[in-house]
C-alpha cells in the first residue's frame, strides 16, 4: 500500500557533499560469546505479552524521551501511512539523497545518464558488470528479469545507482563488492546462493562511504549477507529482508582494525527472519537500529563487541528458543592496554515471547541527533511488525518515469 508522506515525516533532500516463503537456516554454526554483566547493567525482561524498555516509554507520540530530532508516530494510523519511503517511487531519481540516517547524503548516479542492462550474462556489452565498472556516474536500470550468475565479485565504482524497480533481478554465485567507492544506491534487488570463501552478498570494504542499500532480499551465502569493514562509513540499510542464513551482518571484522572507529551505520525497517546471528554484530562502530523486526534468532539478535556503540530504538525482538536478545563480546583493541566490550542502549524496544535484554553502560552510547537532525520512527508494536514484513525485501514495483 502506498501513501504520500507529510512533509514533517520526509527527510529533506540534502546537497551532495563536496568530496564526493519462510525458510530456516540449514547451518548449525555456533559462536562463543562472553556475556558481561555488572552493577551498571540495566536488565530488561519480557513476558509472553512483551514489554518496553524500563527507562523509556515506547508509547511516546512525539520526540519526547528520544531527544533531538527523532520523530515518533503512534500506532494508530493506517498501514499505508506507516510505509517508509513511499515518496521515493514518485519518479526515477527521487531515490537520490532520500535515505534517513548516516547514509543520507548518498546520491548514487543522480547526475549521470541512464545505463540499460539488456543481458543476464556475467560480463560483456549490456551487462550489469559492464555498467558498474564505468567511471562516470550512471543510473543503472534493467530491461530484463532473471538471475545473473556471477563467477567473481562484481565491483561497483563510485556514483552508481543499481535500480531494480520494474524487473526482478537476482544475483547468485557471488556478490557485489563496494571497494574504495562512494555514493552508491542499491534498490529492489535479490541476492541468493553465493558460494566460496569470504563470499558475501554485499561486501563493503575498504574506505567506502555514502552508501544506501534499500528494499533488497538477501539469503543463503557462504559468508555474510552484508559485511561493512575497513573504515567504510556513512551507510544506511533499510527495508531489507534477511532469511535462510547464519551470519547476517558484520560491522567491523577484527579487533586489530582500530581505524574502524570511524564506522557509522543506520539500519531501519529491516526484517531479520530466522537468521541465526549478527543482526548485526559490531566492533568499534556507531550503529543506529530503529523499527527493525528480528525474530527466531538461533544464537542472539544483536552483539556488541570491542568499543562499539549500538543505539536500539523502537525495534521488535521476538524470541524462539534462545531468549537473550543482546550479547556482548570482550576483545582487546591493539592500541589499548585492556580488553573491552561494546555498549547497547535500548529505548522503546518491544521484546516478545519471553525475550530478555541487558543494557551495558547505555550512557556511553552516542545520541543520534548529534549526527543527523531527523529520522522517522513508529512506536514498536504488533502493527509495526506487520508494516516491516510488508515493506521489506524485493517488491514488484514499477519503474517510475525519469522526469
Amino acid at each position: 500500500m502506498r501513501a504520500s508522506w507529510c512533509s514533517c515525516c520526509c527527510p529533506p533532500s540534502p546537497s551532495p557533499p563536496h568530496d564526493f516463503d519462510d525458510k530456516r537456516n540449514k547451518n548449525k554454526i555456533h559462536e562463543e560469546i562472553t556475556n558481561n554483566n555488572d552493577d551498571n547493567d540495566d536488565i530488561v525482561n519480557a513476558n509472553d505479552d512483551g514489554m518496553m524498555n524500563a527507562k523509556d516509554d515506547a508509547n511516546a507520540s512525539a520526540v519526547g524521551p528520544f531527544g533531538g530530532g527523532g520523530f515518533v508516530r503512534g500506532a494508530g494510523g493506517t498501514m499505508g501511512e506507516c510505509v517508509p519511503y513511499a515518496h521515493v517511487d514518485s519518479s526515477l531519481r527521487a531515490l537520490a539523497g532520500q535515505a534517513e540516517g548516516f547514509g543520507r547524503f548518498s546520491i548514487g548516479g543522480m547526475h549521470g545518464s541512464l545505463y540499460h542492462v539488456t543481458s543476464l550474462a556475467d560480463s560483456g556489452p549490456g551487462t550489469l558488470r559492464e555498467g558498474c565498472k564505468k567511471k562516470e556516474p550512471l543510473w543503472i536500470v534493467f530491461e530484463i528479469s532473471g538471475t545473473i550468475n556471477l563467477s567473481s565479485y562484481l565491483r561497483v565504482s563510485s556514483y552508481k545507482t543499481l535500480d531494480g524497480r520494474g524487473q526482478r533481478i537476482k544475483l547468485a554465485g557471488n556478490g557485489l563488492q563496494l571497494k574504495e567507492c562512494e555514493h552508491i544506491i542499491i534498490n529492489n534487488m535479490e541476492f541468493e546462493g553465493g558460494r566460496g570463501h569470504d563470499v558475501d552478498g554485499i561486501q563493503i570494504k575498504p574506505n567506502s562511504r555514502h552508501i544506501w542499500i534499500d528494499r533488497c532480499s538477501l539469503s543463503d551465502y557462504d559468508d555474510g549477507l552484508i559485511d561493512i569493514t575497513r573504515q567504510s562509513t556513512d551507510i544506511t540499510i533499510s527495508r531489507c529482508h534477511f532469511f535462510n542464513h547464519d551470519k547476517a551482518m558484520l560491522i567491523g571484522a577484527d579487533p586489530t582494525h582500530v581505524g574502524d572507529r570511524c564506522i557509522r551505520v543506520t539500519i531501519h525497517h529491516c526484517f531479520f527472519d530466522g537468521t541465526v546471528q549478527r543482526h548485526p554484530r559490531v566492533r568499534f562502530g556507531k550503529v543506529h537500529l530503529y523499527n527493525n523486526y528480528t525474530r527466531n534468532w538461533g544464537i542472539y539478535a544483536v552483539c556488541a563487541s570491542v568499543e562499539s556503540q549500538i543505539l536500539s530504538q523502537c525495534n521488535i525482538y521476538e524470541a524462539a528458543n534462545k531468549k537473550l536478545a543482546f550479547k556482548y563480546m570482550t576483545e582487546k583493541a591493539t592500541d589499548k592496554e585492556e580488553p573491552a566490550s561494546g555498549h547497547i542502549c535500548s529505548e522503546g524496544d518491544l521484546f516478545l515471547n519471553g525475550s530478555q535484554a541487558v543494557q551495558q553502560y547505555p550512557e556511553k552510547v552516542f545520541k543520534a541527533h548529534e549526527f543527523y537532525p531527523t529520522w522517522t520512527m513508529e512506536t514498536a508494536s504488533t502493527a509495526l511488525r506487520e508494516v516491516v514484513q510488508l515493506c521489506s525485501g524485493w517488491k514488484s514495483v514499477g519503474r517510475p518515469s525519469d522526469l
